[in-house]
């Protein structure tokens, strides 16, 4: 690996690729990063519409809180985790590295082999999930001499991973679609309508494909909207109030949004800048808009 690659041991490296076209249905994005020589720190994995999976290529990913309280902290050379509600708590000494994949929910079942509604708040060592290909991925990263080769290795193993499986109800997938497409900013009434079923089938069937409920998932897609913006503006010296933010995104007022941040991010949004939003950092925090180009 050469400096100009790592940005040197000082620096952090940050890299964002969409995967082979014939996976794009399942897999929103890679991310590779690295970063050293920096204070230890804790950082926030925040909700988001897309599953987790990540993969260390040196020291492991320590987390130090989970979504669901009652798994205890843990370390993992390779972790998958299901949408959540609540951040989890991530921590390092001074250096981390990987890649990390944005799954699609409605990739879950290709590439996961089980629906997203089991993996639901749930962060798991990936072996757990995926058996040896856990250990086969990350014994291939860590021989790829570079990111573009990374990457490569990423496209060939998940290709050769993915596999037909039972179709998704088409009514829940177009809930989804209609879900990310419209930012959040729609009803669970108006999505049952839109699909034919009843509220309470609605809800029932997404959640078990899904993992969130329509209510839910609507918060989470318009909390991750909202969130990048404001990390856009902030990176980009850009001025924008909250309540610009909140207006932008669909949410009632400055206040609404900002219950929302405590709820879901477990601080302020002034807070989780001044931590995580502006600067590197590698769990869901990319420079992505968060739309269905399409964490993540």
């Amino acid at each position: 690996m050469t400096a100009a690659e790592t940005g040197g041991h000082d620096e952090p490296c940050y890299l964002r690729r969409r995967p082979a076209p014939a996976l794009r249905p399942l897999v929103a994005w890679y991310s590779g990063y690295r970063e050293a020589g920096v204070p230890p720190a804790t950082h926030r994995g925040l909700p988001s519409p897309y599953l987790t999976m990540i993969v260390t290529l040196d020291d492991p990913l320590v987390v130090a809180a989970h979504p669901d309280p009652r798994t205890p902290p843990g370390s993992y050379d390779t972790l998958v985790g299901g949408l959540h509600t609540t951040p989890a708590l991530i921590t390092h000494d001074g250096r981390q590295s990987g890649v990390q994949l944005a799954l699609t929910p409605l990739g879950a079942r290709a590439l996961l082999g089980l629906p997203a509604g089991e993996l639901s708040g749930l962060d798991l060592d990936g072996g757990e999930v995926l058996g040896r290909l856990a250990g086969e991925l990350r014994e291939r990263l860590l021989e790829a001499p570079g990111w573009d080769e990374r990457f490569a290795v990423l496209d060939a193993v998940l290709s050769r991973q993915a596999r037909p499986t039972r179709a998704h109800p088409a009514e829940v997938a177009r809930a989804w679609r209609r879900m990310l497409t419209t930012g959040g900013q729609v009803t669970v009434s108006g999505l049952a309508r839109e699909t034919g079923w009843s509220a309470r089938h609605l809800n029932g069937r997404f959640r078990e494909e899904i993992g969130l409920s329509p209510k839910e998932a609507a918060r989470v897609v318009r909390f991750d909207r909202a969130r990048r913006l404001i990390q856009r503006a902030a990176a980009s010296g850009r001025r924008l109030t909250l309540a610009d933010a909140a207006a932008a995104c669909g949410f009632y007022d400055q206040a609404h949004l900002a219950r929302e941040f405590g709820a879901l991010a477990g601080c302020s949004p002034s807070r989780w800048l001044a931590e995580d939003g502006v600067q590197f950092r590698n769990v869901q925090a990319g420079q992505g808009d968060g739309s269905p180009d399409s964490v993540a």
